[in-house]
Formats: structure tokens, C-alpha cells, sequence
């Protein structure tokens, strides 16, 4: 596995955007709504990304920011093969959000694991290929 994402949650991921892309030098690579949230993914230089989250209605982002207010939501790790991260996981007794992967944004499959089982941080496996 290798550090994809780190997801964070926005009032307005377009101003947030404009703020990180000034200040760290770093292109927005993708933009698109997806699931109830504008998306919009910041590239860094060795492939990693910061991915911002606005709700566009109501769902787990807007209740986050509603119960915790902007910041990081998630950290995503990216895998080739999402199926045996996922019994891995099982096997080592997490607790998983999502028992099967699901379609993400940017058209990857994803799967979370619930913070309960990895000290507090919400997990995302990614495989950016699907």
C-alpha cells in the first residue's frame, strides 16, 4: 500500500482550493460532484493528493462538518488489490465501514474502516484503477 489521500472536510472546497493551490503550489487535478459533495482533488508532486469535501446536501460529510467543523475527514491508502486489503483487515479483527468496496470518486473503488478499530482515524483503502 502507498499514502494516496488525505481527505478534508470544506464549507466551500472552491475557496479552499484557490487558498492550497497559492499557497502550496500544487494544480487541482480533478474536480466533479459525486454522491451528494463537490470533490475536488489537489495533486501534489509525488502523486499524492489532498481531496476537499463540500456537501452539496445532506450526508456523512455535512453531518461531520455540523458535528466537528472543517478538517481532516479521512486518510486514504491505495491498493491494488481492494478485495484482500479488505480481509486483511477482517482477518486482523477491524471493524469495517464498508464490507465490500464501493464506487468512490474519481470513478475508483473504495472501502473505509471504522475509526473505532484504527485509533480514531477514519481509513480509506483506494484502488485507483477501478
Amino acid at each position: 500500500m502507498r499514502f494516496d489521500h488525505v481527505g478534508v472536510a470544506a464549507r466551500d472546497a472552491a475557496e479552499l482550493a484557490g487558498l492550497f493551490s497559492e499557497l502550496l503550489e500544487t494544480p487541482v487535478a480533478h474536480e466533479e460532484t459525486f454522491d451528494g459533495m463537490r470533490v475536488v482533488f489537489l495533486e501534489f508532486d509525488d502523486g499524492g493528493y489532498f481531496e476537499l469535501l463540500e456537501p452539496t446536501r445532506g450526508g456523512p460529510i455535512a453531518d461531520y462538518l455540523d458535528r466537528e467543523g472543517p478538517g481532516i475527514h479521512h486518510v486514504a491508502l491505495a491498493t491494488d488489490d481492494l478485495s484482500a486489503a479488505l480481509d486483511r483487515a477482517r482477518d486482523s479483527g477491524v471493524d469495517l465501514v464498508d464490507e465490500e468496496p464501493r464506487p468512490g470518486a474519481w470513478g475508483h473503488e473504495v472501502a473505509f474502516l471504522h475509526p473505532r478499530s484504527t485509533g480514531g482515524v477514519l481509513v480509506e483503502f483506494v484502488d485507483p484503477d477501478h
